[in-house]
């Protein structure tokens, strides 16, 4: 092999490092900041769809409660997807 295809070799990961690798680490290092920062009241979307308010947080789980009848429900801070409601517009 001479030089020029061990820098392209190079060049090749150095750029699936950057455009892949990187991004994703930092979403997850960002969605994992988020899961730890919960605190009772916040609004949240499940990476199932349900909405909720937290009403109560433990170590790894947090107590949601949905609607306006006031149901509990308890999920892993793992299937939390977003912080704050989700809106979509159907409108087309």
């Amino acid at each position: 092999m001479d030089l020029a295809t061990i820098v392209m070799l190079v060049a090749m990961i150095a750029i699936f490092y950057f455009l892949l690798i990187r991004p994703e680490n930092k979403r997850k290092k960002e969605a994992d900041k988020m899961r730890s920062s919960l605190k009772v009241g916040d609004v949240i979307t499940t990476i199932g769809g349900i909405v909720g308010t937290v009403c109560a947080v433990k170590e790894n789980t947090i107590v949601l409660e949905t609607g306006a009848d006031r149901v509990r429900i308890e999920f892993t801070k793992w299937a939390v997807s977003s912080k704050g409601t989700q809106t979509t517009d159907n409108n087309n």
